[in-house]
C-alpha cells in the first residue's frame, strides 16, 4: 500500500531524516517509536506531504505521490490540484485534536467531505453521522468542542479523518495530551478500526498499546529506521544497542 524510498529531510544544517525506507501493507499496522526528536513526526508528516522533503520517493497502491520525476533527473511537484486528491487518500490524526471550536462535533466531521470531496450536504452528513456513531459519539452530534472531553474531542478528530474514507490512518501520538483515565476510549477506537483494513502508521510512546495493535514495530534513531520487526521480537528480543537502552528507560 505505502511504499517509502530513501526519503531524506533537513531542517537547515541538521538532517532530520536519514534515507528512510518502508514498506507497509494493505490492512498493515507500523507502529513508529524512538526518542523525542528522532524523526518520527517528521517521516508521518513527509508522508502526507505536511513537510516537503529534499529527496526520495513515495507511492501509495503504485501512484507516486507529491513529485513527478522530469527526463532531465528533476522532481516537479504535482498541481495543487493533484495534491489535493492525494492527500484525500490520506487521513491524519494529530496530538492536539484541531477541532474548529465554532463548529459542533457534525459540522467538523462534515468539513472534509463537503468541501474536499463536494459532497451534498445531505450526503456529507449522513456520512458524518455514520462515522460519529462509529466512535461512539452518535449522541453528541451537536456538541461544540468545549463541550466535549478530550478523549471525546479525539473521537471527533478520528471521525473527521475516516469521513475521507482514506486508504491510509496516519495517527501522531494521539493519546499524549489526554488525562490517563480518557486513554482508553480512544485506544479503544483504534483497536475496533484493525478490523477495517486500513493500514495505519502509529507514531507513539504507548509500548503497552503498540504491542498489542501494531503488525511491526520500527525504531527510529539518527533519522533512521535502525531496527523494524514483529512487535514480539522488537520488544522481547531486541538486537539494537539503541533500543535496548530505549526499553530499558521507559519500563
Amino acid at each position: 500500500m505505502i511504499e517509502i524510498r530513501g526519503i531524506r529531510k533537513a531542517f537547515g544544517p541538521v538532517a532530520v531524516l536519514n534515507g528512510i525506507d518502508l514498506s507497509i501493507a494493505k490492512g498493515e499496522i507500523v507502529a513508529l517509536i524512538g526518542r523525542s526528536g528522532c524523526g518520527k513526526t517528521t517521516l508521518l508528516r513527509c508522508i502526507n506531504f505536511l513537510e516537503d522533503y529534499d529527496a526520495g520517493e513515495i507511492k501509495l497502491d503504485g501512484e507516486v505521490l507529491w513529485y513527478r520525476q522530469l527526463e532531465t533527473g528533476e522532481r516537479r511537484r504535482h498541481s495543487e490540484r493533484d495534491l489535493a486528491r492525494q492527500r484525500q487518500r490520506m487521513g491524519i490524526v494529530f496530538q492536539q485534536f484541531n477541532l474548529f471550536p465554532h463548529m459542533t462535533a457534525l459540522e467538523n466531521v462534515c468539513l472534509g467531505p463537503r468541501f474536499g470531496q463536494k459532497l451534498p450536504g445531505p450526503t456529507a452528513e449522513l456520512r458524518a453521522r455514520e462515522h460519529l456513531a462509529r466512535v461512539g459519539l452518535a449522541d453528541r452530534v451537536n456538541s461544540y468542542p468545549a463541550q466535549l472531553s478530550g478523549g471525546q474531542q479525539q473521537r471527533v478528530a478520528i471521525a473527521r479523518a475516516l469521513a475521507m474514507k482514506p486508504q491510509v490512518l496516519l495517527l501522531d501520538e494521539i493519546t499524549s495530551a489526554l488525562d490517563p483515565e480518557l486513554v482508553a476510549e480512544v485506544e479503544d477506537v483504534i483497536r475496533a478500526l484493525t478490523q477495517e483494513g486500513i493500514a495505519m502508521v502509529l507514531v507513539t510512546h504507548a509500548i503497552a498499546f503498540a504491542r498489542e495493535i501494531a503488525h511491526r514495530i520500527a525504531y527510529l534513531a539518527e533519522g533512521q529506521i535502525m531496527e523494524i520487526g514483529t512487535a514480539r521480537d522488537m520488544l522481547d528480543r531486541p538486537r539494537d544497542p539503541g533500543l535496548q537502552d530505549f526499553l530499558r528507560r521507559i519500563r
